[in-house]
Protein backbone atom coordinates (compact mmCIF):
# COMPACT_ATOMS: atom_id res chain seq x y z
CA UNK A 1 0.00 0.00 0.00
CA UNK A 2 1.44 3.41 -0.98
CA UNK A 3 1.22 4.63 2.59
CA UNK A 4 3.08 7.92 2.26
CA UNK A 5 0.95 9.25 -0.61
CA UNK A 6 -2.29 8.20 1.05
CA UNK A 7 -1.36 9.61 4.45
CA UNK A 8 -0.33 12.87 2.82
CA UNK A 9 -3.77 13.09 1.19
CA UNK A 10 -5.57 12.26 4.46
CA UNK A 11 -3.52 14.75 6.45
CA UNK A 12 -4.30 17.49 3.95
CA UNK A 13 -8.02 16.70 4.12
CA UNK A 14 -8.01 16.52 7.91
CA UNK A 15 -5.95 19.68 8.43
CA UNK A 16 -9.08 21.70 9.09
CA UNK A 17 -10.65 18.91 11.12
CA UNK A 18 -13.09 17.85 8.42
CA UNK A 19 -11.88 14.29 7.87
CA UNK A 20 -11.37 11.70 10.58
CA UNK A 21 -8.96 8.83 10.02
CA UNK A 22 -7.03 6.36 12.15
CA UNK A 23 -4.05 4.11 11.52
CA UNK A 24 -3.85 0.52 12.81
CA UNK A 25 -7.49 0.75 13.83
CA UNK A 26 -9.10 -1.97 16.05
CA UNK A 27 -12.19 -3.28 14.28
CA UNK A 28 -13.66 -5.42 17.06
CA UNK A 29 -14.94 -2.47 19.17
CA UNK A 30 -16.87 -0.99 16.22
CA UNK A 31 -18.39 -4.31 15.13
CA UNK A 32 -21.67 -5.57 16.58
CA UNK A 33 -20.00 -9.02 16.76
CA UNK A 34 -17.09 -7.53 18.79
CA UNK A 35 -14.70 -9.61 16.69
CA UNK A 36 -11.85 -8.74 14.36
CA UNK A 37 -8.26 -7.60 14.14
CA UNK A 38 -6.96 -4.19 13.14
CA UNK A 39 -7.37 -2.36 9.85
CA UNK A 40 -4.38 -0.56 8.37
CA UNK A 41 -6.61 2.49 8.10
CA UNK A 42 -10.12 3.50 9.10
CA UNK A 43 -11.59 6.58 7.40
CA UNK A 44 -14.76 8.45 8.41
CA UNK A 45 -15.90 10.88 5.69
CA UNK A 46 -18.43 13.47 6.88
CA UNK A 47 -20.22 14.17 3.58
CA UNK A 48 -21.14 12.23 0.46
CA UNK A 49 -18.79 14.48 -1.51
CA UNK A 50 -15.94 13.58 0.81
CA UNK A 51 -16.85 9.90 0.60
CA UNK A 52 -16.58 10.02 -3.19
CA UNK A 53 -13.31 11.95 -2.99
CA UNK A 54 -11.80 9.47 -0.54
CA UNK A 55 -12.79 6.42 -2.56
CA UNK A 56 -11.54 7.94 -5.80
CA UNK A 57 -8.20 8.69 -4.13
CA UNK A 58 -7.96 5.14 -2.78
CA UNK A 59 -8.56 3.79 -6.26
CA UNK A 60 -6.05 6.18 -7.81
CA UNK A 61 -3.39 5.04 -5.36
CA UNK A 62 -4.41 1.38 -5.82
CA UNK A 63 -5.21 0.98 -2.12
CA UNK A 64 -7.45 -1.92 -1.19
CA UNK A 65 -10.63 -0.68 0.52
CA UNK A 66 -14.12 -1.60 1.66
CA UNK A 67 -17.03 0.74 2.40
CA UNK A 68 -19.40 -0.26 5.20
CA UNK A 69 -21.99 1.26 7.54
CA UNK A 70 -21.95 0.58 11.25
CA UNK A 71 -20.77 -3.04 10.94
CA UNK A 72 -23.90 -4.75 12.24
CA UNK A 73 -24.10 -7.43 9.56
CA UNK A 74 -20.40 -8.15 9.11
CA UNK A 75 -17.72 -10.39 10.56
CA UNK A 76 -14.22 -8.98 10.44
CA UNK A 77 -11.33 -11.43 10.07
CA UNK A 78 -9.09 -12.17 13.03
CA UNK A 79 -6.13 -10.88 11.01
CA UNK A 80 -7.94 -7.59 10.42
CA UNK A 81 -8.03 -5.81 7.07
CA UNK A 82 -5.02 -4.94 4.94
CA UNK A 83 -6.11 -1.67 3.43
CA UNK A 84 -8.65 1.01 4.31
CA UNK A 85 -12.08 0.51 5.86
CA UNK A 86 -14.27 3.47 4.99
CA UNK A 87 -17.15 3.96 7.43
CA UNK A 88 -20.25 5.93 6.40
CA UNK A 89 -21.60 6.48 9.92
CA UNK A 90 -20.95 10.25 9.94
CA UNK A 91 -23.18 10.77 6.89
CA UNK A 92 -26.50 11.45 8.61
CA UNK A 93 -28.39 14.03 6.57
CA UNK A 94 -32.20 13.68 6.41
CA UNK A 95 -34.71 15.86 4.56
CA UNK A 96 -38.44 15.61 3.93
CA UNK A 97 -40.69 16.76 1.12
CA UNK A 98 -44.30 15.75 1.61
CA UNK A 99 -44.39 11.94 1.76
CA UNK A 100 -40.80 11.64 0.52
CA UNK A 101 -37.85 11.33 2.90
CA UNK A 102 -34.28 11.45 1.60
CA UNK A 103 -31.58 10.05 3.88
CA UNK A 104 -27.81 9.78 3.57
CA UNK A 105 -26.36 6.27 3.53
CA UNK A 106 -25.06 6.51 7.10
CA UNK A 107 -28.39 7.32 8.75
CA UNK A 108 -29.33 4.54 11.21
CA UNK A 109 -32.48 2.76 10.11
CA UNK A 110 -33.91 3.22 13.60
CA UNK A 111 -33.38 7.00 13.32
CA UNK A 112 -35.13 7.03 9.95
CA UNK A 113 -38.08 5.07 11.34
CA UNK A 114 -38.50 7.50 14.23
CA UNK A 115 -38.16 10.50 11.89
CA UNK A 116 -40.91 9.16 9.63
CA UNK A 117 -43.30 8.50 12.52
CA UNK A 118 -42.72 11.91 14.08
CA UNK A 119 -43.57 13.52 10.74
CA UNK A 120 -46.83 11.62 10.56
CA UNK A 121 -45.80 9.08 7.93
CA UNK A 122 -46.54 5.36 7.82
CA UNK A 123 -44.79 2.45 6.13
CA UNK A 124 -41.46 2.15 7.92
CA UNK A 125 -42.50 0.63 11.24
CA UNK A 126 -41.07 -2.74 10.16
CA UNK A 127 -37.57 -1.23 10.13
CA UNK A 128 -37.68 -0.01 13.72
CA UNK A 129 -35.10 -2.08 15.55
CA UNK A 130 -33.10 -3.23 12.52
CA UNK A 131 -29.60 -2.17 13.65
CA UNK A 132 -28.15 -1.09 10.32
CA UNK A 133 -27.73 2.04 8.25
CA UNK A 134 -29.86 3.13 5.30
CA UNK A 135 -27.08 2.27 2.86
CA UNK A 136 -26.67 -1.21 4.30
CA UNK A 137 -30.42 -1.75 4.40
CA UNK A 138 -30.75 -0.88 0.71
CA UNK A 139 -27.68 -2.94 -0.21
CA UNK A 140 -29.23 -6.10 1.24
CA UNK A 141 -32.92 -5.19 1.01
CA UNK A 142 -33.27 -5.49 4.77
CA UNK A 143 -36.61 -6.48 6.16
CA UNK A 144 -38.61 -7.72 9.13
CA UNK A 145 -42.23 -8.25 10.17
CA UNK A 146 -43.44 -8.76 6.58
CA UNK A 147 -41.80 -5.52 5.44
CA UNK A 148 -38.79 -4.92 3.19
CA UNK A 149 -36.93 -1.88 1.93
CA UNK A 150 -38.15 -2.57 -1.62
CA UNK A 151 -41.67 -1.66 -0.47
CA UNK A 152 -40.69 1.91 0.40
CA UNK A 153 -37.61 2.81 -1.69
CA UNK A 154 -38.35 5.33 -4.43
CA UNK A 155 -34.86 6.16 -5.71
CA UNK A 156 -31.28 5.32 -4.83
CA UNK A 157 -28.39 7.66 -5.62
CA UNK A 158 -25.01 5.98 -5.87
CA UNK A 159 -21.49 6.49 -7.14
CA UNK A 160 -19.67 4.29 -9.60
CA UNK A 161 -16.10 4.63 -8.29
CA UNK A 162 -14.62 3.30 -11.51
CA UNK A 163 -15.73 6.49 -13.27
CA UNK A 164 -16.61 8.84 -10.41
CA UNK A 165 -20.09 9.23 -11.90
CA UNK A 166 -23.10 9.79 -9.66
CA UNK A 167 -26.20 7.95 -10.85
CA UNK A 168 -29.76 7.32 -9.71
CA UNK A 169 -31.93 4.24 -10.10
CA UNK A 170 -35.62 4.03 -9.30
CA UNK A 171 -38.32 1.42 -8.82
CA UNK A 172 -37.61 -1.97 -10.40
CA UNK A 173 -34.21 -0.73 -11.57
CA UNK A 174 -32.99 -1.43 -8.04
CA UNK A 175 -33.61 -5.15 -8.64
CA UNK A 176 -34.64 -5.91 -5.09
CA UNK A 177 -34.94 -9.55 -4.11
CA UNK A 178 -34.74 -11.47 -0.87
CA UNK A 179 -31.76 -9.94 0.97
CA UNK A 180 -30.43 -8.74 -2.35
CA UNK A 181 -30.40 -5.66 -4.57
CA UNK A 182 -28.79 -4.32 -7.71
CA UNK A 183 -25.94 -3.06 -5.49
CA UNK A 184 -25.13 -6.39 -3.85
CA UNK A 185 -21.74 -7.74 -4.88
CA UNK A 186 -21.04 -4.70 -7.09
CA UNK A 187 -18.35 -2.09 -6.62
CA UNK A 188 -20.87 0.71 -6.21
CA UNK A 189 -21.32 3.10 -3.30
CA UNK A 190 -24.83 3.97 -2.17
CA UNK A 191 -24.87 7.67 -1.27
CA UNK A 192 -28.49 8.40 -0.37
CA UNK A 193 -31.97 6.95 -0.66
CA UNK A 194 -35.41 8.51 -1.07
CA UNK A 195 -38.30 6.58 0.41
CA UNK A 196 -41.96 7.09 -0.43
CA UNK A 197 -44.32 6.66 2.50
CA UNK A 198 -47.98 7.36 3.09
CA UNK A 199 -49.70 9.73 5.46
CA UNK A 200 -50.42 7.93 8.71
CA UNK A 201 -54.08 7.68 9.68
CA UNK A 202 -52.83 7.61 13.27
CA UNK A 203 -49.19 8.45 14.10
CA UNK A 204 -49.90 7.09 17.59
CA UNK A 205 -50.85 3.72 16.12
CA UNK A 206 -47.62 3.68 14.09
CA UNK A 207 -45.64 4.39 17.26
CA UNK A 208 -47.49 1.61 19.07
CA UNK A 209 -46.63 -0.84 16.27
CA UNK A 210 -42.98 0.22 16.40
CA UNK A 211 -42.91 -0.34 20.15
CA UNK A 212 -44.55 -3.72 19.67
CA UNK A 213 -41.87 -4.74 17.18
CA UNK A 214 -39.10 -3.61 19.52
CA UNK A 215 -40.66 -5.49 22.44
CA UNK A 216 -40.83 -8.65 20.32
CA UNK A 217 -37.17 -8.26 19.32
CA UNK A 218 -36.09 -7.92 22.93
CA UNK A 219 -38.16 -10.94 23.95
CA UNK A 220 -37.16 -13.28 21.11
CA UNK A 221 -33.66 -12.27 20.06
CA UNK A 222 -30.40 -12.60 22.05
CA UNK A 223 -29.68 -8.87 22.03
CA UNK A 224 -27.74 -9.20 25.27
CA UNK A 225 -24.89 -10.87 23.33
CA UNK A 226 -22.74 -9.54 20.49
CA UNK A 227 -23.82 -10.92 17.11
CA UNK A 228 -24.37 -9.90 13.51
CA UNK A 229 -28.10 -10.45 13.72
CA UNK A 230 -29.77 -13.33 11.93
CA UNK A 231 -26.96 -15.55 10.70
CA UNK A 232 -28.66 -17.36 7.83
CA UNK A 233 -31.00 -16.42 5.03
CA UNK A 234 -34.42 -18.02 4.93
CA UNK A 235 -34.49 -21.08 2.70
CA UNK A 236 -37.62 -21.25 0.51
CA UNK A 237 -40.27 -23.31 2.25
CA UNK A 238 -38.36 -23.57 5.53
CA UNK A 239 -37.78 -21.61 8.72
CA UNK A 240 -34.02 -21.78 9.09
CA UNK A 241 -34.01 -21.25 12.86
CA UNK A 242 -36.48 -24.12 13.22
CA UNK A 243 -34.25 -26.38 11.13
CA UNK A 244 -31.27 -25.56 13.33
CA UNK A 245 -33.25 -26.21 16.49
CA UNK A 246 -34.64 -29.50 15.16
CA UNK A 247 -31.07 -30.53 14.31
CA UNK A 248 -30.28 -30.29 18.02
CA UNK A 249 -27.85 -27.43 17.53
CA UNK A 250 -29.39 -24.92 19.91
CA UNK A 251 -26.65 -24.12 22.42
CA UNK A 252 -23.95 -25.81 20.33
CA UNK A 253 -20.67 -23.94 20.54
CA UNK A 254 -17.20 -23.81 19.07
CA UNK A 255 -14.80 -21.72 21.12
CA UNK A 256 -16.59 -18.53 22.11
CA UNK A 257 -19.14 -18.79 19.30
CA UNK A 258 -22.48 -20.35 20.14
CA UNK A 259 -25.88 -21.02 18.62
CA UNK A 260 -28.18 -18.92 20.78
CA UNK A 261 -30.44 -20.87 23.12
CA UNK A 262 -32.91 -18.00 22.88
CA UNK A 263 -33.11 -17.96 19.07
CA UNK A 264 -31.41 -20.68 17.02
CA UNK A 265 -31.09 -18.36 14.03
CA UNK A 266 -28.41 -16.33 15.81
CA UNK A 267 -24.74 -17.19 16.26
CA UNK A 268 -23.56 -15.18 19.26
CA UNK A 269 -20.24 -14.21 20.78
CA UNK A 270 -20.35 -15.46 24.38
CA UNK A 271 -17.02 -13.78 25.10
CA UNK A 272 -13.67 -13.98 23.37
CA UNK A 273 -15.00 -15.62 20.21
CA UNK A 274 -12.75 -15.39 17.19
CA UNK A 275 -13.81 -15.07 13.58
CA UNK A 276 -12.42 -18.58 13.10
CA UNK A 277 -14.79 -19.84 15.81
CA UNK A 278 -17.77 -18.21 14.10
CA UNK A 279 -16.86 -19.50 10.65
CA UNK A 280 -16.29 -23.02 11.97
CA UNK A 281 -19.68 -22.97 13.71
CA UNK A 282 -21.42 -21.67 10.58
CA UNK A 283 -19.81 -24.43 8.50
CA UNK A 284 -20.87 -27.05 11.06
CA UNK A 285 -24.47 -25.83 11.05
CA UNK A 286 -24.61 -25.81 7.25
CA UNK A 287 -23.15 -29.33 7.08
CA UNK A 288 -25.62 -30.68 9.64
CA UNK A 289 -28.64 -29.15 7.91
CA UNK A 290 -27.49 -30.58 4.58
CA UNK A 291 -26.93 -34.00 6.16
CA UNK A 292 -30.37 -34.03 7.78
CA UNK A 293 -32.53 -32.20 5.25
CA UNK A 294 -30.51 -32.13 2.05
CA UNK A 295 -30.57 -28.36 1.54
CA UNK A 296 -27.79 -25.77 1.49
CA UNK A 297 -28.64 -22.84 3.74
CA UNK A 298 -26.84 -19.60 2.96
CA UNK A 299 -25.05 -17.35 5.43
CA UNK A 300 -26.42 -13.79 5.64
CA UNK A 301 -23.40 -12.32 7.44
CA UNK A 302 -20.80 -10.60 5.27
CA UNK A 303 -17.25 -11.79 6.02
CA UNK A 304 -14.57 -9.14 5.50
CA UNK A 305 -10.94 -10.24 5.40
Amino acid sequence: MPVDALLSYLKDKSADGCLEYHENYPLAPVSSFKIGGNADLAIYPNSTEQLISVVCELRKLNVRYVVIGNATNVLFADAGYRGAVVFTTKLRGISIDGNLITADCGVPLITLSVFAQKHGLDGLAFAYGIPGTVGGAVYMNAGAYEGEMKQVVSTVTFCDPSTGEIKTRSGNENEFGYRHSYYSDKDLIILSTTIDLKKAESPEAVKALMDEHMKARNAKQPLEYPSAGSTFKRYPGYYTAKLIEEAGLKGYSIGGAKVSEKHAGFVINTGGASAADVLALIDHIKAEIFRLVGINIECEVRYIE
